[in-house]
């Protein structure tokens, strides 16, 4: 058996500075408001990650235009895979996310779970990487913060509402192959 480390799939290109249209700006607005946080934290994004997973990433409820991963941990309790839709931007290679769980009192999950286990699976379009996440540094996070803004606004509103932010880097995993 011969193991070779191969690099890591490309990711599908992602348009930098791109203006966002009337229904992107109208949902980016709408996830400043509480009521609207809470059903698409609790009904939204179960939908999303079928409607994501079906469609492999052209159909989301947010629309085409906002950067939107599926991210796959492991749950530090159950031990079983946790999916869920997260916004990021892309910084080189690697991908950066942030989370205030929608400014609610209740901690997500996906922090927690990456903390316990940092090895993640991500899907973006029909594209699926293995990943490992770590938290940002404070430089990483003042370079990323204001696109991440630029993508989704609330997070600033979310951050205001619990105080609390994780921001994580996934740092692509290379892919290792059996050779026959």
């Amino acid at each position: 058996m011969i193991m070779s480390e191969l690099h890591p799939p490309e990711l599908p290109p992602l348009t930098n500075g791109r203006r966002f249209g009337p229904l992107t700006r109208a949902v980016q607005r709408a996830g400043r408001v509480r009521s609207f946080t809470f059903v698409i934290r609790y009904a939204g994004s179960k939908l999303d990650r079928v409607l994501y997973r079906t469609s492999g990433g052209r159909i989301t409820l947010t629309g085409p235009s906002l950067p939107t991963m599926l991210l796959t941990t492991r749950g530090r309790k159950t031990g079983k895979p946790r999916t869920t839709p997260v916004f990021y931007v892309r910084d080189g290679r690697n991908l950066v996310a942030a989370c205030e769980n929608f400014g609610l009192a209740a901690p997500a999950s996906w922090p927690g779970n990456l903390r316990a286990d940092p090895l993640a699976t991500i899907q973006i379009g029909s594209t699926v990487a293995s990943y490992r996440a770590r938290p940002a540094t404070n430089e990483e996070i003042e370079r990323a913060m204001p696109r991440l803004l630029a993508v989704w606004p609330a997070h600033d509103t979310y951050m205001q509402r619990t105080g609390i932010r994780y921001v994580f880097v996934f740092e692509p995993v290379p892919a290792v192959a059996e050779l026959g």
